[in-house]
């Protein structure tokens, strides 16, 4: 239906009805209109699977869903890097919305992974809004193909389940466009989701759901959304506000009470009815989206998804070890599969994205499926309480002692992360870690499997000589593992966060969860590696890091310009080999450092990648088109994006850490930055302005000559040492132009008042 006739079905609805419509009729359906023959439609979560509840609805997993699959978690599909791999999610999920009747599927999940504890993460991507947005933008395109919409979620700084329905994230704003609406808005403006859900939380001490800046100046006007927000299921604080500001769609239906609000504010002038058709037309738009593109024949193929899982869970598997090539292991070897999790893999995590999957295959399964000998297993430690059972235990040593390999599958358990709460800490289970030391101690063949939806801390790392980080990786995990193990599956995940040595380490540690109501995120734009490259800190393992069963060697990196400036763009190519002997997957990295200027920024930021294969030998040219964003930062002066003139070095990486090729670039900014001076302006500054020095120096012969200001420069000669030349180059660039009132004898405030006046006219 086209917005007009759209926009005619508005004006035929009675005040009421349309009230009515900017809510839901229960918890997953909007309103239909009877009278109109308006249809309602369903919304399901969730990100990684189809989360349908036909009765007894909630918002938590508390009750059951339709038997469906379970893709890999967003932790995990972000670590495959994998533009193509997220599309083709992202249809298979599109189609078994058709199948069952859904017009919107809740996701996907970009919030930016702050701190290793926010409970959710397991749901996010990347602390990087880059990454976040490239594979959302994939996941959105590939979904919303099959005419069935999406929403990006949770706008907008939602990044810990503590009090997160009253908390005010508090975010400056060159942080939020730098990293929390940057994960957004590339996602937005290419992949055009349906719907966007508005979160929570407060920003800045308002509500989300009724902030104009973020959802209609930002959103709307600034990145050109045209369609409907929804809230997160119960985010509503006032609903008349809300409707102003850009909220559409209340989920779900607050019984009438709110519609009933609306009405009485339009009828007393407080809600501009216009305001209220404009929602309607934008919540039809999406209804009629979906109603006249409903797919009858598509088919929830459950067998065909499954096996895509298993794909996305091995495209995206992250090899963190692999000490002596212990990996792969061949079938021929005594190996001992030890832990809960081999049985019973920990696939995804709990709230609202938790998926009835209708199979779930674990390691041992696999295993048994393909008849391999020699093979042996102990449960080692149970996951009901972080208690050990030395019984447990015991045998589990001694099956690792007798085997030539011991692979230990652990992880954090479905109580230790969560929708709903954050975690504590970022220990495993203290009987896995000492499951793991007592085996490491017998067993010097250890290779260790880990199941977690984010970072944790790893004391037996220097003493296992193999890690396979497998996150949260759907119902397929247990067959995608054991083909990475035995080889049949070459790794090629890389981390889309950090890993750092312990908690205390991440740069929110002392503010994360914040005080009562208010969280301050004083660490800025330094989250995630951008902190732990600025200090050069100790990390576990960094982002972008993965190794491979092959090696790949880059050469003839090329930059088609030296020098552009901002308003032009420029390539940037190099040549990728696969020297080893198997076919491999290789994540490129460009990232990008800054001129030296005043503005503290991250010394490196990802800027793009590119996954590609490739057979033994076999080399392929990788290229990159980086545009002014790729250089800029946000000004806050003038509330755009601005570079800094100056020399910009693009470096092509394996991971943030291994850099392997490096050029620069000078570019010129076009834009010129406003400067306003007043008598608190310092000579270091205006010196810094070509034509600011020029005025100053022509002053400075006149007003400094024969002055105090002169005989201080020559008491910096004195023998004494009590003043010498760098105090006093220090001390003139640190003064304020006020100063000068006091060192220069005869200097009026009138004189210097000319001199200012002189320096803005110059627009300096």
């Amino acid at each position: 239906m086209q917005i007009e006739q759209i926009k005619e079905l508005v004006r035929n609805m009675t005040l009421e009805e349309k009230a009515g419509l900017c809510s839901g009729e229960n918890f997953w359906n909007t309103k239909e209109v009877e009278r109109l023959n308006i249809q309602k439609i369903m919304l399901s979560d969730g990100p990684h699977g189809l989360r349908k509840q036909d009765a007894q609805a909630d918002h938590l997993g508390v009750n059951e869903s339709i038997k469906a699959v379970c893709f890999p978690a967003g932790c995990m599909t972000a670590a495959s890097f994998d533009r193509e791999l997220l599309t083709a999610v992202g249809e298979a999920l599109g189609e078994e919305c058709q199948a069952e009747g859904i017009g919107v599927l809740l996701g996907p999940a970009v919030n930016i992974k702050r701190s290793p504890l926010c409970g959710r993460n397991f749901e996010y991507y990347s602390e990087d809004p880059y990454v976040a947005s490239e594979i959302a933008n994939a996941f959105i395109k590939g979904v919303q193909s099959k005419k069935v919409g999406t929403s990006i979620k949770h706008f907008l700084a939602n990044n810990q389940e503590h009090r997160r329905m009253t908390s005010s994230s508090e975010v400056d704003e060159r942080t939020l466009r730098e990293i929390y609406l940057a994960a957004f808005e590339g996602a937005v403006k290419s992949g055009k989701p349906w719907t966007v859900m508005c979160s929570y939380n407060k920003i800045n001490g308002t509500y989300a759901s009724e902030n104009p800046v973020y959802l209609t100046d930002i959103l709307r006007k600034e990145w050109g959304f045209d369609g409907c927000v929804v809230s997160d299921w119960g985010a509503v604080n006032n609903r008349v506000l809300g409707l102003s500001a850009g909220m559409d769609l209340e989920m779900p239906g607050s019984g009438g009470i709110n519609d009933a609000l609306i009405v009485e504010a339009v009828k007393n002038g407080e809600l501009e009815e216009n305001v209220l058709n404009e929602t309607c037309v934008r919540i039809l738009d999406v209804t009629y989206r979906y109603l006249e593109n409903k797919d009858k024949s598509a088919v929830f193929d459950l067998g065909k998804d499954h096996a895509l899982a298993r794909k996305a869970a091995e495209e995206s598997i992250v090899l963190l070890k692999n000490e002596e090539n212990i990996l792969p292991v061949s079938k021929e070897r005594k190996i001992a599969f030890i832990g809960e999790f081999a049985k019973k893999p920990r696939y995804q995590g709990g709230g609202s994205s938790h998926i009835n999957s209708f199979k779930v295959t674990s390691a041992m399964e696999s295993l048994s499926k393909l008849g391999f000998e020699y093979i042996t297993y102990e449960q080692g430690y149970q996951t009901q309480k972080d208690e050990t059972i030395e019984e447990l235990k015991q045998e589990a040593v001694r099956a690792a002692k007798d085997a030539e390999v011991a692979v230990i599958f652990a992880g954090l358990p479905d109580n230790f992360e969560s929708e709903g709460y954050d975690r504590k800490h970022m220990h495993l289970p203290n009987c896995q870690n000492e499951l793991i030391e007592e085996i490491c101690d017998i067993q010097p063949n250890t290779i260790v499997v880990l199941h977690n939806g984010s970072p944790v801390e790893m004391p037996w790392i220097h003493k296992v000589k193999g890690l396979v980080e497998a996150y949260l990786g759907g119902q397929a995990i247990g067959e995608a593992v054991v083909n990475v193990l035995y080889g049949k599956v070459n790794p090629s995940g890389r981390l889309p966060e950090t890993f750092p040595v312990r908690l205390e380490d991440n740069p929110s540690y002392l503010f994360f969860q914040g005080e009562g109501d208010v969280v301050e995120y004083r660490e800025g734009v330094f989250v995630g590696y951008r902190y732990y490259e600025s200090k050069k800190a100790e990390v576990q393992f960094p982002f972008g890091y993965g190794l491979s069963y092959t090696q790949f060697a880059y050469s003839n990196m090329n930059v088609d310009k030296n020098s552009i400036n901002d308003t032009e763009t420029i390539k940037v190519s190099v040549d990728v080999t696969n020297t080893g002997t198997v076919t491999g997957k290789e994540v490129v990295q460009l990232y990008v450092s800054p001129a030296l200027g005043n503005i503290l920024r991250p010394v490196i930021e990802l800027r793009g990648f590119e996954k590609i294969q490739l057979e033994p030998n076999e080399t392929k040219t990788v290229t990159f088109t980086l545009d002014k964003r790729s250089f800029a930062y946000w000004n806050t002066e003038i509330h755009d994006w601005h570079v800094i003139s100056g020399k910009y070095t693009i470096h092509i990486g394996k991971s943030v850490r291994e850099l392997v090729l490096s050029s620069s670039v000078t570019i010129e900014s076009t834009t010129v930055i406003p400067v306003k001076y007043d008598f608190n302006s310092t000579l270091g500054d205006i010196m810094k302005n070509p034509r600011g020095k020029a005025i100053l120096e022509a002053a400075q012969a006149q007003m400094f000559a024969g002055t105090q200001a002169k005989e201080m420069e020559e008491t910096a000669q004195d023998s004494s040492g009590a003043i010498n030349d760098e105090m006093m180059q220090a001390t003139m660039e640190a003064m304020p132009l006020r100063q000068m009132l006091s060192f220069i004898p005869g200097m009026k405030r009138e004189m210097l008042q000319q001199l200012i006046d002189a320096l803005n006219n110059n627009q300096c």
